[in-house]
C-alpha cells in the first residue's frame, strides 16, 4: 500500500522530469497501483491542500505540496544513498521511496552525516558541509 508521502514524492519527481500535471497513469505505473487507489489518493491530497487534481488531466503539487514533497526528496536522497553504497541493494530507489515519508529529519541528518563522501580528496560525512553549527550539535 502506497503512502501519503509516497504519492507526493512520486509527484515531485515526476514534475522535476516533465511539465504538470503528472498523470495518473503515469503515477499508477511508478508506484505500482491501480487507477482506483490512485484517484482515490490524488483525492485526499487534493482534500489536504497538497495538490491540485482534475480527473483524467492529472495531478500537480500546491505550494504547501510542494514543501513537503522537497523535505521528502532529502530524505530520499540520503536514505537512497545509503540503501546503495552501505547496504548494496539492487532496488535502493524503491525502498528508499518506501521509507522516506518514516524517517524524521534528525534521523535523516544523522544518517547523511555518517555517509561517506569524497570532498576534495577526503572522505567525511555528506551533511557536514551544509550543516551548521546548531545542525551538528542536535546530529
Amino acid at each position: 500500500m502506497s503512502t501519503a508521502p509516497e504519492y507526493l514524492l512520486a509527484i515531485y519527481i515526476a514534475q522535476h522530469r516533465s511539465e504538470p500535471p503528472v498523470s495518473p497513469g503515469e503515477l499508477g505505473e511508478t508506484l505500482d497501483r491501480s487507477p482506483a487507489a490512485v484517484t482515490e489518493m490524488c483525492q485526499r491530497l487534493s482534500e489536504d491542500g497538497l495538490v491540485s487534481y482534475k480527473p483524467y488531466d492529472g495531478v500537480t503539487l500546491t505550494e504547501p505540496g510542494r514543501e513537503k514533497a522537497a523535505e521528502l526528496h532529502e530524505t530520499y536522497v540520503t536514505v537512497s544513498w545509503f540503501f546503495r553504497g552501505v547496504l548494496d541493494l539492487d532496488d535502493h530507489e524503491t525502498e528508499a521511496m518506501e521509507l522516506a515519508g518514516l524517517v524524521s529529519p534528525i534521523v535523516a541528518k544523522r544518517l547523511a552525516a555518517t555517509l561517506p563522501c569524497d570532498a576534495g580528496g577526503g572522505t567525511r560525512g555528506l551533511a557536514d558541509s551544509n550543516m551548521t553549527a546548531s545542525d551538528r550539535d542536535t546530529v
